[in-house]
């Protein structure tokens, strides 16, 4: 079969380009087979990463058609569109989020330096040698199964939207290393870790796109390992007297379930003046709300008054079930 490969074509400072490849090929080829045949018998310049025959090592990462993917695992049959009436060329480019060196080839420095921020090593105090091992139950291992599959190919970190719109956040390859390290039992600094992510650099940064889990070749799931992450966090406030010493982001989180389960759906005014002002705590805070009330009085938008939605019984008994049901499980 005769198949079309647009490939971005970049040699910085200049412009990106698409250039166009025709290949006499196979479904069942995958496409660094592909780029492999473009480069030895069409243009010898074409730039891209491999490591081949060494198992799935995720150098071969690039934006296959719109997403990230190992181009030695995606094959030229799962690219192409059988169902559009024209045949449709198969696009390539560099992964996103980090800048690039040559045609598919990207600086990963900034990936490497994201991922350093989380101390992604067992602490100082476990690695010192014990008197005897260590003991790890099959089911403390299993636990770290997923997070422990990461090869670090960069996928997640170039579809990330997060890390699009906040170059400050650590991103979903450092978090799911951060909480790998927070599960394991060897490690010391479990509180330590979880406080360093709790802000928008950290989980809170995270938008749950889902596009870190879509793209993951290795079942990681990275938004997965957020999200224990966030759990560990919001555990360390179990009422709402130790809230008002935490954090916005969860102060935010709390706030909002606690108003919901009172009556039935968000209380606007008292929200602002719990997460933002911190119950008039945060002077800063409170004075940054006068401007927003202040134009909702103008607009005669301001709620003076709160009316309890007819399903807050209701609302109440989930929200309780739901707490049950996750005290159970982490007992």
């Amino acid at each position: 079969m005769r198949v079309e490969f647009q490939i971005f074509r970049q040699l910085p400072p200049g412009p990106p380009r698409l250039q166009s490849f025709w290949l006499e090929t196979s479904p069942s080829t995958t496409i660094l087979d592909c780029l492999n045949q473009i480069k030895w018998e069409q243009d010898g310049s074409l730039a891209f990463r491999k490591n081949c025959r060494n198992t799935i090592c995720g150098s071969c990462a690039m934006r296959i058609n719109g997403r990230a993917a190992l181009a030695c695992q995606q094959h030229v049959e799962d690219e192409l569109d059988t169902h559009s009436p024209q045949p449709q060329p198969i696009r390539i480019g560099p992964m996103g989020n980090l800048p690039v060196l040559r045609d598919l080839v990207v600086d990963m420095q900034p990936f490497w330096n994201d991922l350093s921020r989380v101390d992604p090593f067992v602490s100082t105090a476990g690695r010192r040698i014990p008197e005897r091992e260590f003991l790890q139950s099959p089911a403390e291992r299993d636990h770290l199964n997923a997070a422990s599959g990461c090869i670090l190919c960069g996928a997640c970190y170039s579809d990330c939207n997060a890390k699009e719109v906040n170059p400050e956040f650590v991103g979903p390859h450092a978090l799911a290393k951060a909480n790998r390290l927070v599960q394991d039992n060897r490690d010391s600094q479990r509180a330590e870790r979880l406080q360093a992510q709790d802000s928008t650099a950290g989980v809170w940064g995270c938008t749950r796109c889902w596009n870190c889990n879509t793209v993951c070749p290795m079942g990681v799931a990275p938004l997965d390992q957020i999200t224990e992450l966030k759990q560990g966090i919001l555990a360390g406030y179990p009422n709402e007297r130790s809230v008002s010493g935490a954090s916005r982001s969860i102060r935010h989180r709390k706030t909002l379930v606690q108003l919901v389960r009172a009556g039935g759906w968000v209380d606007e005014r008292r929200f602002g003046l719990q997460v933002v002002a911190n119950q008039g705590r945060d002077p800063k805070g409170l004075l940054s709300l006068a401007p927003l009330g202040l134009r909702l009085l103008g607009k005669g938008k301001f709620p003076f008054r709160f009316k309890a939605s007819s399903g807050t019984a209701t609302v109440r008994r989930l929200i309780d079930v739901v707490r049950q049901e996750a005290t159970e499980t982490t007992q």
